[in-house]
């Protein structure tokens, strides 16, 4: 059978007869081996209709007009296949159908291409409903995709519809094989991924949504905080070198208040105020999620911003990046006695753990202060924390009750 040939036959659906004992007449595409049904909009009486002759007998005006137009549908159609095959490009029959309709077809549209003008179009947000830093992690995704096409197909790009679960096993399984990429970001990737192809399919450009079966993969990830004798331990020590000193208090003011580097960084004298109780507070818009976050400030944390903030500077502290901050904190660690690999996100976990749960502050004041979008970040990253402290609460309560 020779599967680049279009079939194309009118059939009646006797299933579905009307009130006048007539029944619908559907066109069925069969092309590379693939059907495609449609309705034509004509109506026949099944004792009228011949199937080996394609018409509607004996002629009259009803059966000579219907005759016609389906006549009309096979000539179309038929137009329509030969145009795309003078376009020396792959097609389905769906994409015949398409063309016959004048709906876009998919032989054109191929995922890098796609994918560009997803990032366009994305593009034009920033400043409006997402920041350029979210923008820039979807491009990212599109090089790891443009990546492994060459590496799995050796080509340049390939046809959008042809994106199925297998592309996505095996694009996972090159971003962890090829790019080392640890599973948390893997997922991360496939996220942002899904999102561009849902458009897609949205759009009608792919028939089926290939993400229906994928699941992620499940990360667990344990929690690194400082302790209470940990953070007392770097609290008391005063170091000679004054970039060390200086990396020491930023991070300790981060392990009172919760801030990010970014929040740090840009802290300024106009996100301080005199909070409702009297108090000084940092009120401020969190980068991230755009979210406005309101943290009361400890006396410790009081005491290290007077020691730096200076009038003439638009900021509250020196300016530090991000590397160097991290790379001093290895410093601090070590002479400090720290078996950790700090990082200033630790600051923001100790935080929430050692100074707000471990205090008994409720998970929905964690979750306000630190700015998250949804509670359930706040449960997902902290709540085995909180399960060790119902643990250590339960062994108290069972020592009171031996007494």
């Amino acid at each position: 059978m020779n599967n680049q040939r279009l079939l194309l036959l009118f059939l009646l659906q006797k299933a579905r007869i009307n009130k006048q004992g007539k029944c619908p007449v559907r066109c069925r595409l069969t092309y590379q081996q693939k059907r495609y049904e449609f309705s034509t909009g004509f109506f026949a009486n099944p004792k009228k209709w011949h199937s080996n002759l394609q018409l509607v007998k004996p002629p009259n005006e009803e059966h000579n007009y219907i005759n016609t137009q389906l006549s009309l549908i096979k000539s179309k159609i038929n137009q329509v296949f030969l145009l795309l095959q003078i376009q020396e490009k792959e097609f389905s029959v769906k994409d015949i159908y398409n063309q016959y309709k004048d709906k876009p077809t998919t032989q054109n549209h191929q995922l890098g291409s796609y994918y560009l003008e997803y990032l366009e179009k994305y593009k034009k947000l920033i400043g409006i409903e997402i920041k350029e830093i979210t923008w820039n992690k979807f491009n990212y995704i599109y090089n790891d995709v443009k990546d492994f096409i060459k590496w799995k197909y050796n080509q340049n790009d390939i046809l959008l519809k042809n994106i199925d679960y297998s592309f996505i096993v095996e694009f996972e399984y090159y971003l962890k094989t090829e790019k080392l990429q640890k599973q948390v970001t893997i997922n991360k990737a496939l996220q942002r991924f899904k999102k561009v192809v849902k458009t897609a399919v949205t759009n009608k450009l792919i028939d089926s949504f290939p993400f229906v079966e994928h699941k992620p993969k499940k990360v667990i990830t344990n929690v690194v905080y400082l302790t209470t004798e940990e953070l007392n331990k770097l609290e008391s020590y005063s170091f000679i070198q004054t970039r060390l000193q200086l990396v020491k208090d930023l991070f300790v003011l981060c392990c009172y208040t919760g801030l990010a580097f970014n929040e740090m960084s840009k802290l300024e004298p106009k996100h301080i105020i005199d909070g409702f109780d009297g108090n000084k507070w940092i009120n401020m818009i969190r980068d991230k999620t755009s979210k406005t976050i309101s943290i009361p400030l400890l006396h410790i944390s009081t005491t290290i911003i007077e020691k730096y903030h200076q009038e003439d500077c638009p900021y509250v502290f020196p300016s530090i990046s991000n590397q160097k901050f991290n790379s001093y904190l290895k410093e601090v660690a070590e002479i400090v006695g720290i078996e950790k690999n700090l990082t200033h996100h630790i600051a923001r976990k100790t935080f929430a753990t050692t100074v707000l749960l471990y205090n008994d502050v409720p998970m929905e004041i964690v979750s306000e202060l630190l700015g998250h979008s949804k509670m359930s970040t706040t449960q997902e990253h902290y709540g085995k924390i909180v399960q060790k402290k119902v643990s250590e609460h339960m062994v108290a309560l069972g020592s009171k009750l031996k007494r």
